[in-house]
């Protein structure tokens, strides 16, 4: 389709829905379940497990908005949506919020109508290879055939970057990750580019894992986030300050574990804030006073997030990196709870 046709429609279709949606909030709390749109399968973001229950970094924001809205983080229809077809189904209203692996950009920003809330994970764009083709920097990659997602922030950069480089390559397009492994570890093509994150989570799904290599280089910004439809504050609302809520109980050291602790011992008036002691912000957005509890809850706090499935310990085996708290050299932050 032509860009600016594709464009125009999308942005058709996100008035629509933000008209048509203007009460999400409700209609989540009528239908008492949240409809949460993720990808159709990366491990550690949003994969089903061997009980089909879907598990991930992604998942886990479902999980606490559907706590705090519905007090209970099971209360959550999983839409897998591609690169391609994840726009149109949250501007359509098929799903509330999206949280899949999505690139904060200018354009989906203000021409595709949609709202981020704000950034779960600060990433980058990498290139990955076998050893053996013995490439050490992307830079060694002229003439190479590189893997790209059709649909993404991913295409333009790789453009970018070559030309900028003068550097030949040939591009395979494909649809989706599941795809672009299938081809990379057919040899369909040298290179396989997606977010770092991305190319760490494929790359512990397969069975050699120790044969491929993530170059060094990082070409590109990719603030990664959940994304609500423009028109909806009250909605963008709650799902962007749950997602603080889980970044700041890790500034408190508030965790899944020691939850009721900190409620019974906290002297901390911000914590008395969140956690629902004190003050009355759960009504300020539709919510209960327990709203923040029950999210942090659910899966834990950021940090808890991020270590069990992403961090060093699991087969993806990312460092927290820019995605360490600001008190720890990082830039994750939350606003303060006042």
């Amino acid at each position: 389709m032509n860009k600016t046709v594709f464009f125009g429609t999308m942005m058709a279709a996100g008035s629509l829905a933000g008209l048509a949606a203007a009460t999400t909030l409700e209609d989540v709390k009528a239908r008492g379940e949240l409809n949460c749109g993720v990808h159709t399968g990366l491990t550690g973001f949003a994969a089903p497990d061997a009980n089909g229950d879907y598990q991930g970094f992604d998942v886990a924001i479902c999980k606490a908005i559907a706590a705090a809205v519905l007090g209970d983080p099971a209360k959550v229809k999983y839409v897998p949506f591609t690169s391609e077809t994840r726009f149109t189904g949250l501007a359509s209203g098929e799903v509330d919020l999206l949280a899949r692996t999505t690139t904060w950009t200018f354009s989906r920003d203000t021409d595709l109508k949609f709202d981020f809330v704000g950034v779960n994970l600060y990433d980058g764009q990498g290139f990955m290879v076998r050893k053996d083709l013995g490439v050490s920097s992307a830079k060694e990659l002229a003439g190479a055939t590189i893997c790209i997602i059709t649909g993404t922030t991913t295409e333009l950069n790789l453009a970018d970057y070559f030309k900028a480089n003068n550097i030949e390559y040939v591009p395979v397009a494909v649809q989706e990750e599941a795809e672009a492994q299938r081809q990379y570890l057919a040899g369909a093509c040298d290179t396989f580019t997606t977010d770092a994150s991305g190319l760490a989570a494929s790359r512990a799904s397969f069975a050699d894992a120790d044969q491929h290599v993530i170059l060094p280089e990082i070409i590109s910004k990719e603030p990664l986030g959940p994304l609500v439809r423009h028109g909806d504050n009250e909605w963008g609302d709650v799902v962007r300050w749950t997602l603080y809520a889980l970044v700041a109980a890790e500034e408190f050291g508030i965790t899944s574990t020691n939850i009721e602790e900190q409620i019974a011992t906290t002297v901390n008036p911000e914590v008395k804030r969140l956690l629902g002691v004190e003050g009355d912000q759960g009504a300020m957005m539709g919510l209960d006073k327990d709203w923040a509890k029950r999210a942090i809850a659910a899966s834990g706090n950021y940090g808890e997030i991020f270590e069990a499935n992403l961090g060093t310990a699991t087969p993806i085996k990312l460092e927290r990196g820019l995605n360490a708290l600001w008190t720890q050299g990082g830039l994750q932050y939350a606003p303060p709870f006042r």
